[in-house]
C-alpha cells in the first residue's frame, strides 16, 4: 500500500484535506449506522441535529465538490473550506432578493428550505462548537475548532435592522463598523488583523491591497479555526524519508510518517479511501486514492464521494502519510459565476436589498485563504472567507453642457462665499 501513497498522495491530500470539516459534518453522522464500524467505540454527540442541518450539511457537500471542480485549474495544491465560504454566503443571502436570491440557492443547493437556512446554520455551529467538549483534553496539545463571523459597514450608511438581527441571532455575527470612505487601508488592515487574530496567525492578508477602496461599503467575513492530535499519533521515529512520485513522473523526497491501527476504510474500482480520525472520533481526515488521479479527479462529484462514504469499513491498516504544510489563497468571483451566481457581481442588477432597503450594492470579490499543516501529532487548518461589497447605482447619462454663446463667470470663495472676480464673454 505504500507504493500506491508515494504515487499520487501529495494530490490526493490537497484533496482529502478538504473533508477535514465535511467528513464530521456531512457523514460523521453516518458512522454508527455501518455495520463493521459497530464495535468501534465513539463519543456521544455534544446536541442532537435537525434534519434540516442534516440537509444543510448535504447542501454544503454538494457545493463544496461543485467548487473544487472550478478551483482544481489552480496550479499545484488546493486547499479550502467549504463550511467557510457556506456560511459566508449564507450570511449575503440573508440579504439577497429576487434573482440574485434565487441563483444563489441554485448554486448553495438550498432551494425549497431557504427560509431555514439561517436556523440550520445555527444548530449546526452548536453542534460543531461541541466537539471540542467532546474531545479528551489530556490528548496531545488538546483539541480546538473556533468559528466565528463578523460584518463590517460602512460608519452611517444604513444597514436594516433585521438583517443584522439575522446574522447576529443565527450567525453570531459581531458588528463592527468602519470608514471605508475616509482611509480604506485602515479599514483593509483591521479586518485582516481580525482574522489573522481569530485564526491563531495562520492566515494573513485575506483582503489583499486594492480590494477595499473608497466605494465599499460593507464586508462579511468568516473565519474557522482547526486544530487537533490525531486519535492515535504516528511515532516521530516511524518518520523516514521516502521517494514521493508526482504527476508529471518527477520523483521527490518526503517525510512519511508512518502508523498501524484499525480505521475505516474503503476500495471501489480504481482506488482506496482511509479515514483517519482526530481525538474525540468526531472529525477525521478523509484520505482518497485513485490510481488514476486526473481522470477521478475530473469526474468526482458528491454523489461519488458519499458512495465512498457509505461503504467505508473498520479494517487494520499500515499506513504511510507524507508531513506537509502549506497555504492556498484564491478569489472566488469567476468560480461562483461559472456555477450560476451572475446577478450578485452585476452592480445593474444585483439585489441585496435586504441589507439596505434599497438595491444600492454588488459584491466586488469573495475571498478565500487557507492554511493546513499534518505531523505526527495532528492537524492545524485555518481557513476565512470575506465577501467585499461595493456602493453602486444605476449609469445615469450625462446632461451636455456645451458653452457656445455669450457667458457670464465668477471667480468665488466657496466657504466664504465671496465673489472674487466676475466677468462676461461676448467674443471669445
Amino acid at each position: 500500500m505504500n507504493d500506491r501513497v508515494t504515487t499520487v498522495l501529495r494530490y490526493c491530500l490537497a484533496l482529502g484535506l478538504v473533508m477535514i470539516l465535511l467528513a464530521g459534518v456531512g457523514c460523521g453522522s453516518d458512522e454508527p449506522d455501518e455495520p463493521a464500524a459497530a464495535t468501534t467505540e465513539t463519543a456521544p454527540t455534544a446536541s442532537q441535529p435537525s434534519e434540516v442541518t442534516f440537509s444543510l450539511a448535504d447542501a454544503n457537500t454538494a457545493f463544496a465538490f461543485d467548487l473544487y471542480q472550478q478551483l482544481r485549474a489552480e496550479e499545484g495544491n488546493v486547499f479550502f473550506s467549504p463550511y467557510s465560504i457556506s456560511a459566508a454566503l449564507a450570511m449575503t443571502y440573508a440579504g439577497a432578493r429576487d434573482s440574485t436570491a434565487t441563483q444563489m440557492e441554485n448554486v448553495l443547493y438550498i432551494a425549497g428550505y431557504e427560509k431555514a437556512i439561517d436556523d440550520a446554520f445555527r444548530n449546526l455551529s452548536e453542534t460543531l462548537a461541541g466537539r471540542n467538549e467532546l474531545a479528551d483534553p489530556d490528548a496531545g496539545d488538546g483539541f480546538a475548532l473556533h468559528v466565528v463571523n463578523a460584518l463590517w459597514p460602512q460608519i452611517g450608511h444604513e444597514i436594516l435592522t433585521p438583517f443584522i438581527d439575522t446574522l447576529r441571532r443565527h450567525y453570531g455575527a459581531e458588528l463592527r463598523e468602519l470608514d471605508y470612505r475616509a482611509d480604506p487601508e485602515a479599514a483593509r488592515e483591521r479586518i485582516n488583523g481580525w482574522v489573522s487574530e481569530q485564526t491563531a496567525e495562520r492566515i494573513q492578508d485575506l483582503i489583499p491591497s486594492g480590494v477595499i477602496d473608497e466605494m465599499t461599503r460593507l464586508v462579511l467575513t468568516n473565519a474557522i479555526y482547526f486544530n487537533a492530535p490525531w486519535s492515535e499519533p504516528f511515532t516521530e521515529e516511524a518518520t523516514a524519508t521516502e521517494p514521493f512520485a508526482q504527476l508529471d513522473g518527477s520523483i521527490v523526497d518526503v517525510s512519511m510518517m508512518h502508523k498501524t491501527e484499525t480505521m475505516l476504510y474503503a476500495e471501489w474500482d480504481g482506488g482506496v479511501a482511509v479515514d483517519i480520525p482526530y481525538n474525540g472520533d468526531q472529525l477525521s481526515m478523509l484520505v482518497l486514492l485513485p490510481d488514476d488521479f486526473e481522470a477521478f479527479e475530473a469526474s468526482l462529484t458528491a454523489e461519488a464521494y458519499e458512495g465512498i462514504i457509505e461503504s467505508l469499513l473498520t479494517t487494520r491498516i499500515s499506513l504511510g502519510l507524507p508531513k506537509l504544510e502549506f497555504e492556498f489563497a484564491a478569489s472566488l468571483v469567476d468560480g461562483l459565476k461559472a456555477l450560476g451566481m451572475t446577478d450578485a457581481f452585476d452592480g445593474s442588477v444585483a439585489d441585496f436589498s435586504g441589507i439596505t432597503g434599497e438595491r444600492d450594492l454588488a459584491i466586488s470579490d469573495v475571498l478565500h485563504k487557507a492554511f493546513v499543516s499534518i505531523d505526527e501529532a495532528g492537524t492545524e487548518a485555518a481557513a476565512a472567507t470575506a465577501v467585499v461589497f461595493r456602493a453602486t447605482g444605476m449609469p445615469t447619462e450625462p446632461i451636455e453642457v456645451i458653452v457656445n454663446r455669450p457667458f457670464l463667470f465668477a471667480i468665488r470663495d466657496r466657504s466664504t462665499r465671496s465673489v472674487l472676480f466676475i466677468g462676461r464673454v461676448l467674443e471669445p
